[in-house]
């Protein structure tokens, strides 16, 4: 079983429309195949309707942003009912002030020196509700201010860099009871990302646990090899599930392509599993 269950279209901060990461994703060898655009799942149907012509199995899915002790954490919801009215006025009120922080990001980077960074970003956005910090870095990368996405972020709009404008999403609570409301199970995104100490990461493990979160990602575009042996053991400490996606948003902006990750490792219960 070849699952990708974390991936972005332009519905988010993607670079395809919903049908062509489907396509993308078949190319690549996926059979179980979801899409978790940001705060947003406005791309459903097509990617479901598109997955399921190619022959996929198709799990509807979503990546909400969450503030957790003053950092941003990104918690997946896969098998969610997209039509669920408490999910979808949870994520419309999560991307609630997205512009406002965009503006602001705009004005950072005028003042290191690079005008027109919103209006650049812009651009790239297909959503206006959804600028993000990636369609910066596609602005900062193609003019000339960045090597690559990563650089971007390294560099000038990550965290404690200068461009850097912090946003309070939705509680760690909220997020949950969405997706339990829409029957969904709730999955930690690439937990290697996240700037904790180790008690902060317990403390975050168990109160997601409390909140009936079940699984988190260890094999993603978002983690190195030593980090997939490193959450390997925390899901098997923790008894959650694992989970596995490339976080793809554009060819070149990540670690791998579509369906091109390996496979977990072994002792572990994939979070799969459920929808088979």
């Amino acid at each position: 079983m070849n699952a990708d269950l974390h991936c972005h279209s332009n519905v988010s901060d993607g670079f395809f429309p919903p049908a062509q990461v489907a396509q993308r994703a078949h190319a690549g060898g996926v059979t179980l195949w979801s899409l978790t655009d940001h705060d947003e799942i406005g791309g459903q149907a097509q990617a479901r309707e598109t997955a399921e012509a190619l022959g996929m199995c198709y799990v509807s899915g979503v990546e909400i942003s969450v503030t957790w002790a003053e950092r941003t954490v990104h918690v997946v919801g896969l098998g969610i009912e997209p039509g669920c009215a408490a999910l979808l006025e949870g994520l419309r009120a999560t991307r609630d002030g997205r512009t406002a922080r965009a503006e602001s990001i705009g004005k950072a980077l005028e003042a290191m020196g690079i005008p027109g960074a919103y209006e650049g970003a812009l651009r790239y956005v297909s959503n206006p509700d959804l600028v993000s910090r990636t369609h910066f870095a596609r602005f900062l990368v193609d003019n000339g201010y960045a090597k690559s996405a990563a650089d971007v972020f390294d560099r000038l709009i990550g965290e404690g860099n200068p461009g850097f404008v912090p946003h309070r999403w939705a509680a760690l609570a909220d997020a949950m009871s969405w997706i339990k409301a829409a029957g969904g199970v709730a999955v930690i995104a690439h937990p290697g990302r996240y700037r904790y100490t180790p008690l902060q990461f317990d403390a975050l493990f168990a109160e997601f646990i409390d909140l009936g979160g079940l699984a988190i990602e260890v094999v993603t575009g978002s983690h190195t090899p030593d980090q997939y042996r490193e959450y390997a053991n925390v899901a098997r400490r923790f008894g959650f599930e694992a989970s596995r996606g490339s976080d793809f948003h554009a060819p070149g902006e990540g670690r791998v392509e579509l369906g091109a990750l390996p496979p977990l490792p072994a002792g572990l219960k994939p979070v799969w599993e459920r929808w088979l």
